[in-house]
């Protein structure tokens, strides 16, 4: 017989010939997998939690250590998974402790920096500042702000806002230097308005007022 039945030589027992055949069908490496989580999962979480202090942290090591398993399925030695399990879940924490080294050193370098001098005055008017132009931007077109963006915040050349909009590099020219024009009258009637807001205050009265 051929195909998928077992050929049979003098003397072989059929079940030994079935044996052979099943040997030889694909593993099913999922079940392999779920087979060695629910054997391994409790003893892989508790070897975590003696050696680290957050139930979190251990959480992690134990997920980790069962993605590498996952990964190099075919490398686990027979008989031997949970020996070989706790060496990877060493490593793993292993890991995890020089990452936390090295965040605490970052944070102990950080907190031993001079804190900068914050002038709020400045921060006061620069903020002050940002806001005239974002209200004056906000009332130009469309086209004309999304030139002005590209080229103050994204940063571009007049070749790559063509790329962008669509144009040629002297059309991007033209209307970024019309939109500049346009963006500082809006930012001069900001001003204005500001100016006059500043000389309305509440303590003053208007021409011809009766107190």
């Amino acid at each position: 017989m051929t195909g998928r039945y077992p050929r049979l030589a003098a003397g072989h027992d059929v079940n030994e010939a079935w044996s052979e055949v099943e040997d030889v069908r694909p593993r099913d490496r999922e079940r392999e997998f779920e087979q060695l989580y629910e054997a391994s999962y409790g003893a892989v979480l508790a070897y975590t939690q003696r050696r680290v202090e957050a139930a979190a942290d251990a959480a992690d090591a134990v997920a980790e250590t069962f993605t590498v398993a996952w990964r190099r399925l075919d490398e686990i030695p027979e008989g031997e998974s949970l020996p070989w399990l706790y060496g990877v879940a060493r490593r793993v924490l292993a890991n995890q402790r020089r990452g936390d080294r090295r965040r605490a050193d970052l944070s102990s370098r950080l907190r031993s920096q001079p804190a900068p001098k914050v002038e709020i005055e400045g921060l006061v008017e620069a903020d002050e500042d940002r806001h005239r132009v974002l209200s004056a931007l906000s009332r130009l077109k469309e086209a004309d702000r999304e030139v002005l963006r590209l080229a103050a915040w994204e940063e571009l050349s007049h070749r790559d806002i063509a790329l962008v909009v669509g144009c040629s590099e002297p059309s991007v020219a033209v209307r970024l230097h019309r939109a500049r024009n346009r963006l500082g009258r809006e930012i001069g009637k900001e001003d204005r308005r500001a100016g006059q807001d500043r000389g309305a205050g509440p303590g003053r009265r208007a021409e011809g007022q009766v107190p």
